[in-house]
């Protein structure tokens, strides 16, 4: 498995965090913010599916609202709390001229979403703008992955969650990029053989099934931790979409969540995906697609389906590239036997 979000031209992505040596459930620094970045005129569209969601800008990326552009996304820990981050975000921005150009200066345009990791740490241990600032201001194309930025304190339902991402190129010459926070109240494994719970994943990543006795232990750490979570996401692809192709997008790329996490999009969840299109690559209409439809819908369908994949993957990514924190085991140090 390789790919990146960032393949997609443009895309940049930064993380900051703080994290102590010692940091144990309840006390110490245990969380980060993480940004992504668009080049000028990318649009932008979101879809929530959990039942408690932690959110900034959100309703202005419907597709009947008047601002079309996104100049950035936060995905941030310290549940509404860390809804800040997104404040330094801004400076960062405006500082480099980006956002809606009115008269007097400009306004970035930030969408975030936040994760619910407070007792990882100590709960007054949560982001604010001067992580969101050095988050941006640490953007490349370079996206680091597992226990970094709003990763650090996740949790993916007992195991240790973080940030994964992921990417395929469309025969179409379209990049689909993914980019998630992992902190699922389902499990990302299947308890009953300690394995994905998408076949195709078990192949993918080179897994096979853990002894008994590894099982054993993993099922004893059920009802350990608190279920209050919620995963995050951003899809991006350079394809030229409107904002309600879009919005179709970041619906298609929940199932994304739904074929790694079980039980998925819960009123314990916040799950939002976001989705954004960079425009770069146009991509002629399909003649066959009827006059009473949408041209743009083959290539919508294609994007989607690419999204929800790429989305899958980096769930997996994340929770097998996350170190331990705060004594929350991961899927390598507590099922080793899967990668023998």
């Amino acid at each position: 498995m390789s790919g990146s979000i960032t393949d997609v031209g443009g895309i940049l992505v930064g993380h900051h965090h703080r994290l102590d040596d010692d940091a144990e459930l309840g006390s110490g620094w245990a969380t980060g913010t993480t940004v992504v970045l668009t080049p000028p005129g990318t649009t932008g569209a979101v879809d929530g599916r959990g039942g408690a969601p932690g959110s900034r800008e959100t309703d202005l990326l419907d597709p009947s609202n008047s601002v079309r552009h996104v100049d950035a996304v936060v995905l941030t820990g310290g549940s509404a709390f860390g809804l800040a981050a997104a404040d330094g975000v801004m400076t960062w921005l405006e500082e480099h001229n980006r956002g809606v150009a009115l008269d007097g200066g400009v306004v970035p345009i930030v969408p975030s979403a936040v994760i619910f990791d407070l007792p990882v740490g100590g709960w007054q241990c949560r982001p604010n703008a001067d992580f969101g600032y050095r988050a941006a201001a640490a953007a490349g194309d370079d996206a680091a992955i597992g226990t970094v930025g709003a990763g650090v304190g996740a949790r993916a339902g007992v195991l240790k969650g973080g940030v994964g991402t992921a990417s395929v190129l469309l025969d179409s010459g379209v990049t689909v990029g993914a980019l998630v926070v992992v902190n699922s109240a389902g499990d990302v494994v299947d308890p009953a053989t300690g394995l994905p719970w998408l076949a195709s994943h078990v192949e993918e990543f080179g897994l096979v099934a853990p002894p008994g006795d590894q099982l054993s232990a993993y099922i004893d750490r059920h009802g350990e931790l608190s279920p209050l979570n919620t995963t995050i996401a951003v899809v991006a692809t350079d394809a030229a979409l409107s904002k309600a192709a879009c919005r179709r997008v970041a619906v298609a790329a929940q199932d994304g969540l739904a074929r790694t996490i079980n039980p998925c999009h819960t009123p314990l969840d916040g799950d939002t995906v976001f989705a954004l299109a960079t425009g770069a690559v146009e991509v002629n209409p399909d003649p066959t697609t009827p006059a009473s439809m949408t041209p743009e819908l083959p290539l919508v369908t294609a994007v989607g389906a690419a999204a929800a994949e790429v989305l899958a993957r980096a769930v997996m990514v994340a929770v097998l590239a996350a170190d331990p924190v705060a004594g929350i085991p991961t899927y390598r140090g507590l099922l080793p036997g899967a990668f023998e």
